[in-house]
């Protein structure tokens, strides 16, 4: 299962098509130039809608990045979860699965990266909506970690679930800069050591 590289429609599609076809453009454009790359006029143009359009949705573009990443999130942790629970009640198999998504993701055409490590980094002010949204997506993918930890009967499933997350995103970052889909597989088995570690 590749995760999130498109951004899932949402129930906004039915009450306004405009909205969802501007989320989903903004999404591509941020992803695959950045944030402070794409302006307004850009993205406008991208999309073929008014100004007026973007504005009736979004009181600002920072507003538009939030609502772009707040989805992507959503869709990204809906398909590790799938990946885990399909992974059966091991929680080595679990943790596994969630590397195996990685390993997808890399070798993704449309791989450009972590939207997430990047709106850290264009929005470096940790009180900025942007960067607090982006945080809190890392938050919950450690979240979701940490279940797996205690699932293994780890002592300290905060402290497993932050080592594991670092590997994640080290993984992403290193992938990105090679083009590899190694870095996955590296990550993975020091994840499964550190978590045949924590639960003694």
């Amino acid at each position: 299962m590749v995760w999130a590289m498109p951004v899932a429609k949402s129930s906004t599609a039915v009450i306004s098509p405009k909205r969802d076809h501007l989320m989903a453009t903004a999404a591509r454009l941020f992803y695959r130039d950045g944030y402070h790359a794409v302006g307004i006029d850009t993205l406008l143009a991208e999309a073929e809608v008014a100004k007026m359009t973007l504005y009736n949705h979004f009181d600002s573009k920072e507003a538009l990045i939030v609502a772009v990443l707040e989805k992507r999130s959503a869709t990204f942790l809906a398909g590790v979860k799938a990946s885990i629970a399909a992974a059966g009640r091991s929680p080595v198999r679990q943790l596994e699965a969630v590397f195996e998504g990685l390993r997808q993701l890399f070798a993704s055409d449309e791989f450009k990266g972590c939207a997430f490590i990047r709106a850290l980094g264009e929005y470096p002010d940790p009180d900025h909506p942007i960067h607090r949204t982006a945080w809190r997506h890392k938050l919950a993918v450690r979240a979701l970690l940490a279940d797996i930890a205690t699932s293994a009967g780890a002592k300290s499933p905060a402290a497993f679930a932050e080592s594991a997350g670092m590997l994640i995103d080290g993984a992403i970052v290193t992938a990105h800069a090679t083009g590899k889909i190694d870095p996955a597989e590296t990550a993975r088995a020091a994840a499964v050591s550190l978590l045949k570690i924590a639960g003694g």
